[in-house]
């Protein structure tokens, strides 16, 4: 049984999807939610699905590619509860279906800006209260079976996210000292608006679906377990993992 009572968690992109499901679980298991995202509707809708299930939850808008906004809101999320127990850098976007060879650096820096910038800022200035409290947390980053199989068609997407991998791995030996765990997530193929598009595609659906073993997709619920467990603070010999939720896709 995982008990985060007491127990704050930022959550970027937490307003649906993947992050939303994880600030579910955080909010089940007893522990608030700091949502960030850039539309200020969405965000109410996200609040409002933590408290419908009885958890604390409130919310900022933030662009994670632009450094002064990540370092301002982080400050303020640290306030609304007084503290912070563990970050999950989750916002991200999809690449522009550009061909390769198509593909202007600008749009190629367009993805990194969020995708892995965006994770960098985030988890940097997590990093920076964590210390600052001296009891340490959790970081976590959401990154993409893109960075095992291979992102043909979305090269930006899957770099951005091997790079993610990369960073996970260097935090959680330089960080173990604060007694801060940093870990990833990998999810396969979810039902979010991010994939919307794809998963609208019979053709694509059917192709995912048939390389899965669990024979369909995900859905953003079913991350509300592992939201949970990679926030739990007894959790304290696991860090510097690729946490793969993706039904068996990579494996296979």
């Amino acid at each position: 049984m995982i008990d985060l009572t007491g127990k704050v968690f930022v959550i970027t992109g937490g307003n649906g999807g993947i992050g939303l499901g994880m600030g579910e679980g955080i909010a089940m298991a007893g522990g608030s939610v700091v949502i960030w995202g850039r539309n200020a509707a969405k965000n109410a809708e996200g609040v409002a699905a933590i408290q419908a299930l009885g958890g604390q939850a409130t919310s900022h808008v933030c662009d994670v590619s632009i450094e002064e906004q990540v370092v301002a809101t982080m400050r303020v999320a640290r306030e609304d509860f007084g503290r912070i127990d563990g970050v999950f850098a989750n916002a991200g976007r999809g690449g522009h279906g550009v061909p390769f060879v198509d593909m202007s650096l600008g749009q190629w820096r367009e993805v990194m800006a969020v995708n892995l910038d965006g994770v960098f800022l985030t988890l940097r200035e997590g990093a920076r209260v964590l210390i600052d409290q001296g009891h340490g947390g959790s970081l976590v980053a959401v990154s993409s079976t893109s960075a095992i199989h291979g992102a043909a068609g979305n090269e930006a997407y899957g770099t951005a996210k091997t790079g993610v991998n990369g960073l996970v791995r260097a935090l959680a030996v330089g960080l173990a000292r604060h007694q801060i765990r940093v870990n990833a997530v990998l999810p396969g193929w979810t039902i979010t608006d991010l994939a919307a598009q794809g998963y609208a595609s019979d053709k694509f659906r059917e192709t995912t679906v048939r390389r899965t073993p669990a024979r369909r997709w995900a859905e953003p619920s079913e991350f509300r377990q592992v939201g949970a467990f990679l926030a739990d603070p007894t959790q304290t010999y696991h860090t510097g993992q690729e946490v793969c939720v993706d039904g068996g896709y990579t494996v296979f």
